[in-house]
């Protein structure tokens, strides 16, 4: 089992194709792709959401508080089997800073500590730590797996700076029904296909030339939660 901890400004925005088209080869010329892009290919990311019944994780975030967080389940490949690695996370904002402490759990590890409180058997002082964090969380907010949400993701780093990240999203789906993140990827559209969410991720200000490329392609912040859109679209059903 291992550990991380991310903190740093995130902000979004919303793209249509001849956008990410025209960005696309500019952003190559000063960042690198992730490793996970794979003969220069997106890969897949699933989630699971963990809520209450009344959804009072999610009502909170969307109130736009000073202070909020997040619970989720995510996997970076197809869950076979009960031993697959999955990332347990604790995701919090504070005043704009996005704070992300992370675990990494074989699927059975984490549904025993989700479902039954039990701590895998090798755990050391800084795992200790997440899983007390994640622990008073849920002894605090009575979850359970509410919804799933897919992706296929690019990312890229910056050459000079490993903390400067960019993703495009597109293709999301979402479900409310068998959200397990064993039971694979389905469910209906949140954007459509020809729409992606690109998410600028820096510890500090924005480099000037990402500044001057976003403003000559009319490409602007926008406040956009995969889950908080999904619990919008939810309640319209």
């Amino acid at each position: 089992m291992t550990i991380s901890t991310f903190k740093r400004y995130e902000k979004k925005f919303l793209l249509n194709e001849t956008q990410y088209q025209a960005i696309f080869p500019i952003l190559l010329q000063h960042m690198c792709l992730d490793k996970f892009c794979k003969d220069e290919q997106e890969y897949t990311i699933s989630n699971v959401y963990y809520d209450t019944d009344q959804s009072s994780i999610i009502r909170h975030s969307l109130s736009k508080p000073y202070y909020k967080e997040k619970l989720r389940l995510r996997s970076y490949s197809l869950i076979n089997s009960p031993n697959c690695k999955v990332f347990l996370e604790l995701k919090k904002k504070i005043g704009g800073v996005v704070t992300k402490r992370r675990a990494v759990l074989t699927l059975s590890e984490a549904y025993d500590f989700l479902e039954h409180g039990t701590r895998p058997q090798k755990c050391d002082y800084l795992d200790a730590q997440v899983l007390n964090e994640i622990a008073y969380f849920l002894k605090n907010n009575p979850v359970k797996p509410t919804t799933y949400i897919s992706y296929d993701r690019k990312a890229l780093f910056g050459r000079d700076d490993s903390d400067f990240r960019i993703t495009f999203d597109h293709n999301i789906i979402t479900r409310r029904d068998n959200v397990n993140i064993e039971k694979g990827r389905f469910g209906e559209y949140l954007l459509p296909p020809d729409q992606y969410l690109m998410e600028v991720k820096v510890a500090n200000a924005f480099p000037v030339w990402l500044a001057n490329l976003l403003s000559e392609n009319q490409i602007y912040v926008t406040s956009y939660s995969k889950y908080g859109n999904e619990y919008k679209q939810s309640l319209l059903k």
